[in-house]
């Protein structure tokens, strides 16, 4: 049995009362709740816990949707492209959608919106040049081998999170939920007067969970299983849309948003895309409804003497947890489900009385890639301290006051492990809880921004998880900073301008060109160039990754090249000469600074830096640590201090690129790297270029001398924690500053230290 109780959420699953109640005493639960697909028996509500209950406020409401089919949930689609081959085409419209997801809005009302392109002319066809009927349309005038689209509105009658733990959970016949809009007055009364009743027919629930609010994540499924995924992101706003909303947003805004808004040629408006004017102001249009409506549904919660918490994942489009107006909710609590640190980081974020992760893996036979979980062939204990691996760093960097599972209680007879490895991680979360109580863990003293688009709104996140960002470099570097001893925070191109740069030692800016990530467009602003190369010249370091601050249109495609060293030749360079170089080392730097921090493991054991093709050094005053021979930016080289990589298909004539640089800049300093995976010992070479950015020694104190492991400084605990951030036994040592305490870890252990 856990050795201490509290701060665990319990799944319970009505016939099986008896193993419920167990796992509740072994993982020292005071809470318990029900899933989707469960409920909570007598027995259980009777039991003196604390009962969570499940809502979500947009779907098991099919007789109401079916009564109103107005009020069913929709969004704007694109018919796939048909290349006409005479003066007419005929466009099937849903042809590759799954249609147990979709059904055609062809009213009136819903038709004034649709429009036709040409997309080989990337012209719109007038409405009088086209026809639908039986759910195609026909275009006359076409000019053959041209490629013909139409975008159109759809109803969504199945809610995605439903449909994918139906598919997954294989619920058989059981029927599918049609998700319903609140933008429809007749549909936000049916949910108030709901929300009333529910709270009166539900006494034993002390917390509202609810699943998010009214608008899920955009997931479009194809028909094919080998495309079943045909769009995801999971911040998009597409899901928003209904007749009502467009006329909504005319009226108050004085211009028409348009379908093309939306499906922006096909590609859609991912969120690693920069916003246009239009997408910003649709998203502070809907962020500011689902605030009131949302706000009506938790005065209501609280007016039943109940307590409100929201899910932070599925219908949560709109809700922007970082967002201004998110207090305005009353939310007494947030829940984010999460795999990795930034998650963590980005739930603390939240002003909320309580925060609260859900662990995975869920108890579900298959995990979210379809690989076994309890079921033959899954290992979820392993699963589980794999996932706590990285969760761990960013608890043990931010206060959570929660954690929980959530699934079918069932499923974990016969994986005894998992059982016990629940027990002991719940036992080591709760003492994390009781160090933050007394205190703030020790930082060092850099203080760091990460600069993008986004800023501040889309915190210690891309659009999603790790799984579905990986190929980023920022979601990387995300992961890393969320364990690390630094005060961090997510600046804008507006905040950089607006003087916050004050506040920051080091700003990191990492991504593809043009993406938010990177900037794109905001480069071409010489008042934000100017500004952030004399907060570098007056003493900042800037760290570049990928393709930073790239631009098109200026004689640097790396706006900040003049602080870097670095650039990035896009071809109009192939026949200018390049500087040569050869790798420092500790031995062979010319800077003394450098060459010290080099003997202090600035680049650490293991470590490794990815190298990009056509980057080149702009002056060769830039000191190159690492660099590779690669011939194509798509396959990188990984290569370490001090050395020169070669990837596949190189010869001896082919250029090595820098990989990893500094330059000293006025006062300040450039870092680059062409690319930054995450590992232990790369997260140990971000903690250190930081220091060294910023002037500060890299083995100082409250650092452990075995790269891939970590310690935390509770100064007001007096205990040290260190974990080992391997399935590896390792051996460690800390630094404090009465000499090194050594430390043995087991395969993914935590030790605790008393000072």
């Amino acid at each position: 049995m856990s050795r201490k109780t509290g701060g665990f959420t319990m799944p319970g699953e009505a016939g099986f009362e008896d193993l419920t109640l167990e796992l509740a005493k072994r993982w020292g639960a005071d809470v318990i709740r029900d899933s989707d697909g469960t409920e909570l028996s007598d027995d259980i509500l009777n039991a003196g816990y604390g009962i969570y209950s499940t809502i979500c406020i947009i779907r098991d409401h099919n007789e109401f949707a079916k009564a109103h089919p107005e009020t069913v949930q929709q969004t704007f689609l694109m018919s796939e492209p048909v290349m006409a081959e005479s003066d007419s085409a005929v466009i099937e419209l849903l042809k590759g959608y799954y249609l147990g997801q979709f059904r055609l809005n062809d009213s009136p009302e819903s038709m004034a919106w649709w429009q036709v392109f040409d997309r080989t002319a990337n012209e719109e066809i007038p409405a009088d040049r086209w026809a639908y009927s039986d759910g195609k349309v026909t275009v006359i005038g076409t000019v053959p081998y041209h490629q013909y689209t139409v975008n159109f509105l759809c109803y969504r009658i199945w809610e995605e999170i439903s449909m994918y733990n139906h598919v997954t959970n294989d619920w058989g016949d059981k029927e599918h939920l049609i998700p319903i809009d609140p933008r429809y007055p007749v549909c936000r009364e049916y949910m108030a007067d709901w929300m009333r009743r529910w709270c009166a027919e539900h006494p034993h629930t002390t917390v509202v969970r609810f699943t998010s609010l009214f608008y899920n994540f955009v997931w479009i499924w194809g028909a094919d299983e080998r495309h079943r995924n045909e769009y995801t992101d999971w911040a998009s706003y597409d899901f928003t849309v209904s007749v009502k909303a467009l006329e909504d947003f005319r009226e108050e805004y004085g211009y028409a948003i348009t379908s093309e808004d939306f499906v922006n040629k096909g590609q859609l408006h991912t969120t690693h895309m920069p916003a246009d004017r239009v997408k910003r102001d649709w998203m502070d249009f809907i962020n500011r409804f689902v605030v009131e409506v949302g706000k009506e549904l938790i005065d209501i919660v609280h007016e039943a003497g109940k307590k409100a918490y929201v899910f932070y994942d599925d219908s949560w489009v709109g809700l922007e947890p970082n967002g201004k107006r998110f207090p305005e909710f009353g939310f007494d609590g947030l829940i984010k489900c999460v795999f990795s640190g930034f998650e963590v980081r980005l739930c603390s974020m939240a002003e909320v009385e309580t925060h609260e992760i859900r662990l995975h893996p869920y108890l579900f036979p298959v995990g979210l890639g379809g690989l076994p979980t309890f079921a033959e062939g899954g290992d979820p204990e392993r699963d589980a301290r794999q996932y706590w691996l990285h969760v761990r760093r960013g608890l043990l960097r931010a206060p959570i006051q929660r954690i929980g599972l959530g699934g079918y209680v069932h499923l974990t007879r016969g994986f005894d492990s998992f059982v016990d490895c629940i027990e002991e991680l719940s036992d080591e979360f709760r003492d994390f809880g009781e160090m933050h109580a007394l205190g703030k863990p020790y930082t060092f003293k850099p203080r760091v921004a990460v600069l993008h688009y986004w800023g501040r709104l889309r915190s210690w996140t891309l659009s999603g998880h790790f799984h579905e960002t990986y190929m980023n470099d920022l979601i990387h570097i995300n992961e890393a900073l969320s364990g690390l001893p630094f005060d961090v925070d997510f600046l804008s191109f507006d905040d950089v301008k607006q003087g916050k740069l004050a506040e920051y030692d080091v700003v990191i800016n990492a991504g593809r060109a043009l993406s938010a990530w990177s900037g794109g467009d905001a480069w071409a602003d010489p008042e934000l160039v100017a500004v952030l190369t004399k907060w570098c010249a007056e003493g900042g370091a800037f760290i570049g990754v990928d393709e930073p601050s790239a631009v098109p249109g200026f004689g640097d495609y790396f706006r900040m090249a003049p602080v870097l060293g670095v650039d990035e030749d896009t071809g109009a360079r192939v026949t200018h000469g390049r500087w040569a170089f050869e790798p420092v080392t500790a031995e062979t730097a010319a800077d003394e600074e450098l060459a010290d921090a080099l003997r202090r493991g600035l680049v650490p054991a293991g470590a490794t830096v990815k190298a990009r093709a056509c980057r080149f050094l702009t002056d060769g005053t830039a000191a190159v640590l690492a660099a590779a021979k690669v011939l194509s930016s798509e396959v990188p080289a990984e290569c370490t201090s001090g050395e020169i990589a070669a990837a596949a298909g190189v010869t001896d004539d082919t250029p090595a690129v820098p990989a990893l640089t500094v330059k000293s800049f006025g006062r300040g300093k450039g870092i680059y790297l062409g690319g930054f995976s995450y590992s232990p010992a790369n997260v140990r070479m971000l903690q250190n270029l930081i220091l060294f950015a910023a002037g500060e020694k890299v083995d100082q104190a409250y650092t452990t001398v075995n790269p891939v492991t970590e310690c935390t400084f509770f100064p007001e605990a007096g205990r040290i924690v260190v974990i080992n951030n391997t399935a590896e036994p390792q051996e460690t040592a800390v630094r404090t500053p009465d000499g090194e305490t050594g430390v043995a870890l087991k395969p993914y252990g935590t030790s605790f230290i008393e000072v």
